[in-house]
């Protein structure tokens, strides 16, 4: 929609525009859009059935709103979203501050305009993007900061005193006046700032200094926290909250699925890497799994979280080893390799937060062991077969690895190299006997031509990880072997 082309109070009043607060802004489109079905929050995925529904609750009622969650899970998405509610374009009196609204003058300069000019009153137009106004709480922030203050400077420059409404210096939230305001991380507020939002959440005025000027601002105000604040760095205090209409609490995806949705829409990918690499879903369940894994592990420290983002940045590790693997080796097309995902290890060691024990086991090692984790976790679900494999002397069924197995017990070993060509990364595989016959007995396994190999591959590596076979880390790459030779 295009600027409005009116540019006078008269016209505008001729035109039959009726002021409306930001709340209720909101409201009056929030309900056009539930009715039509248009969904405002846009690649917010997983949160269709819990956050959002709370959100549409907040606006039509009224609330300003608190985003309450572990870190990565899409809190400031969700506030820079809600300015997609707001009316394309507002008026405001040209000149003012505080983009205030003809009809309902805040400043004694605006009133003043008003008086003198009348109809005459030059207005401009604002666009919803230009009425969000997003600040980082932290420790060093001030009244004068959110609030404002005296400025001797402009009261020097226009020759006013300090008593003069003209000599203040607005604030953040005041110059957010008919405009979306978010504080993210408020306990990092400090307390007696916190307290200066009282007045502005409970009766939506706001005092600067001594002056007698009470500013009925008009805002809607969300805010974000993480529940390992209230311990950690701060708090939010109670009276505040008292404040705050409602309290939205957020989640991580509760599905691998829902997971690998997310991370394939925010993954930054090159068109290289979109069009050359190819990802086996298996893969992808691997990544995703081990942020499932590290959220309920004993060295990670659950009340920090495991952001979303952890996940993100993994697969974007992942797609740049199999790059840097096909540049070395002069390849223009390749797959990603269970061997690759050694590459993911710095996304995960700088996004987990260890516990004492973990600290104690070391976030490489901790790293290491999800990996592991999540290939025995998928590899049992995508190879049923595993469960039915004879164990520890027991016969629970036919070993149906037994092929394999006695390939290493010969004292055959294999190694995959990080940096292995293609060429030489197929003859490796294939080297192994019994991998075909595993495959060909899972009827419900569907794999494409290019996922074969590293499908092999997994079976290895699962084999390891469910200790049938012996995997060693080599610098370069890892060595599979007999396991009892390995012991000897």
């Amino acid at each position: 929609m295009n600027k409005p082309s009116i540019s006078t109070f008269g016209e505008l009043k001729k035109s039959g525009y009726v002021a409306q607060t930001v709340k209720d802004e909101l409201r009056t489109n929030l309900i056009y859009n539930l009715q039509h079905n248009i969904n405002v929050f846009e690649g917010i995925l997983g949160y269709e059935d819990t956050v959002i529904p709370a959100i549409e609750r907040a606006i039509l009622s009224g609330h300003n709103i608190n985003l309450l969650g572990l870190r990565g899970q899409a809190k400031t998405r969700i506030a820079r979203q809600m300015v997609n509610l707001l009316s394309d374009w507002v008026p405001f009196v040209k000149g003012s501050e505080l983009n205030e609204d003809p009809c309902n003058p805040l400043t004694e300069w605006c009133k003043t305009q008003l008086e003198e000019n009348g109809d005459a009153l030059e207005i401009d137009w604002m666009h919803r993007s230009d009425r969000y106004v997003e600040k980082l709480a932290t420790p060093d922030v001030s009244i004068a900061d959110l609030i404002g203050d005296i400025d001797p400077i402009k009261a020097s420059n226009l020759r006013i005193s300090f008593s003069n409404e003209g000599a203040i210096h607005y604030g953040l939230i005041p110059r957010s006046h008919r405009s979306v305001f978010v504080i993210n991380e408020l306990p990092d507020l400090q307390a007696r700032i916190q307290v200066a939002l009282f007045n502005i959440l409970q009766e939506g005025d706001v005092q600067i200094r001594g002056f007698k000027l009470r500013l009925k601002l008009d805002i809607q105000f969300v805010f974000t926290a993480n529940p390992e604040d209230y311990t950690n760095r701060g708090s939010i205090i109670t009276p505040l909250k008292d404040r705050i209409g409602s309290q939205i609490l957020t989640h991580y995806p509760k599905s691998i699925e829902l997971a690998k949705r997310v991370t394939l829409q925010e993954a930054k990918i090159s068109d290289f890497q979109r069009n050359n690499i190819h990802v086996p879903d298996f893969i992808r369940t691997i990544l995703e799994t081990v942020s499932f894994q590290a959220r309920e592990s004993e060295f990670v420290d659950h009340k920090s979280g495991v952001s979303a983002r952890m996940s993100i940045t993994c697969y974007e590790n992942l797609l740049s080893t199999a790059e840097r693997r096909m540049l070395l080796n002069n390849e223009t097309k390749g797959t990603v390799r269970v061997t690759d995902l050694a590459g993911i290890i710095p996304s995960i060691t700088g996004k987990v937060e260890m516990v004492y024990e973990g600290e104690q086991e070391g976030p490489y090692n901790v790293a290491v062991s999800l990996i592991i984790q999540s290939i025995r976790q998928v590899f049992t679900d995508l190879i049923p077969v595993v469960s039915k494999t004879r164990k520890k002397g027991r016969e629970e069924g036919p070993d149906y690895f037994k092929e394999i197995i006695d390939w290493f017990d010969k004292g055959n070993t294999l190694n995959v190299f990080n940096e292995m060509s293609e060429k030489d990364f197929v003859k490796a595989i294939q080297s192994v006997p019994g991998m075909n016959e595993i495959i060909e007995k899972q009827k419900d396994l569907k794999i494409a031509k290019e996922e074969l190999l590293v499908l092999k591959e997994l079976i290895l590596h699962g084999l390891a990880s469910t200790s049938r076979l012996n995997r060693k880390e080599i610098e370069t790459g890892y060595q599979f072997s007999d396991l009892f030779a390995s012991m000897l």
